[in-house]
């Protein structure tokens, strides 16, 4: 075991995955010799060469085309989009060809090797073009798997799950935690099962749901709902495309109450699906309404970066406001 922080554990599944598979290359803006805006990349290119990991130009359509006909020739691409709310000039390219490709060629083809990883969240005064949390956006596209880890163990082993899945792939990382977040990381090969939620921490009186950076959130809030003796469940549900429905359905089931969480706005935000699910499958179960504490439905403000994050204590009262309807 060796202790990491988030990029590392990035940055060494990316060499591991490249070290025993010479069809795993990564390119994306001044991924090459400068190893990315946050340095995820570093030292690839010295360890593997120009010609498994490269700079591309300023184009995010074009990077996601280029990893998209790399993908049908066998090859296994690892495309960076440098912050997650530059993805939508690829977008066309992503709903319309990576997630489409096996359907519409009737399984002849396919992009399975491909995997876009991205920045994503606020938290750190990056303003309205440096903070967005667009993956519900993706959550609606079949053909996909979206997948955000929280910590650096589960970011090494689902981003090497990811990788060799045979699927395309976007991989947010939460770049609020990129130095912030450490841990014990085993320094060999793993892998953690992709649509697979994790039951973080066991409870009773409410299910606490969510995902990324927003779990340390909800830690914190948990942690204050217990000194008041409430018990809570804490679920992070790592792949949201395809999520783990059983797993939250027998949480809310025993506790009656559910609590989703997330950065991006409210409305429209993959917390709207999940309640409907839960609702139709634990209606006759649950104690209270679903709550979704999350974003505002605004643009990112820079000044107001902390107002607008849904923080540990909005999560608190929530919580208590759920327990006691």
């Amino acid at each position: 075991m060796s202790n990491m922080n988030l990029l590392q554990a990035i940055n060494n599944a990316l060499e591991i995955a490249m070290s025993k598979d010479d069809k795993v290359v990564c390119f994306g803006e001044d991924v090459g010799h400068f190893g990315g805006v946050f340095r995820a990349t570093s030292h690839l290119q010295e360890k593997f060469g120009k010609s498994r990991c490269f700079n591309t130009p300023l184009t995010e359509q074009g990077i996601i085309g280029f990893a998209n006909g790399l993908a049908t020739q066998g090859h296994k691409p690892v495309a960076e989009i440098q912050f997650a709310d530059y993805i939508f000039p690829a977008f066309d390219q992503i709903v319309n060809e990576s997630a489409k490709y096996r359907y519409r060629s009737g399984n002849q083809f396919d992009v399975g090797g491909l995997t876009i990883r991205s920045p994503y969240g606020g938290g750190i005064h990056g303003g309205l073009y440096h903070s967005q949390s667009p993956e519900a956006y993706f959550t609606g596209t079949p053909g996909l798997k979206v997948v955000i880890p929280r910590n650096p163990y589960q970011a090494k082993g689902l981003l090497l799950a990811s990788i060799r899945d045979n699927n395309p792939v976007i991989f947010f990382e939460p770049k609020r935690l990129y130095r912030a977040s450490t841990g014990e990381v085993p320094e060999g090969d793993y892998e953690i099962p992709l649509g697979v939620a994790e039951v973080v921490k066991e409870g009773t009186d409410i299910t606490i749901l969510g995902w990324g950076a927003q779990m340390e959130v909800l830690e914190k809030a948990v942690a204050l709902a217990e000194k008041d003796g409430i018990s809570c469940e804490l679920i992070d549900l790592r792949t949201l495309l395809p999520w783990d429905v059983n797993t939250v359905v027998d949480s809310v089931k025993k506790t009656g109450r559910l609590l989703i969480s997330h950065e991006a706005p409210r409305t429209g935000g993959f917390a709207g699906e999940i309640s409907a699910t839960i609702q139709e499958r634990c209606f006759l179960h649950l104690e209270s309404p679903i709550s979704r504490v999350t974003g505002l439905d605004t643009p990112f403000p820079l000044a107001h970066d902390k107002e607008y994050m849904p923080d540990h204590l909005k999560n608190y009262e929530a919580i208590k406001q759920s327990v006691q309807f």
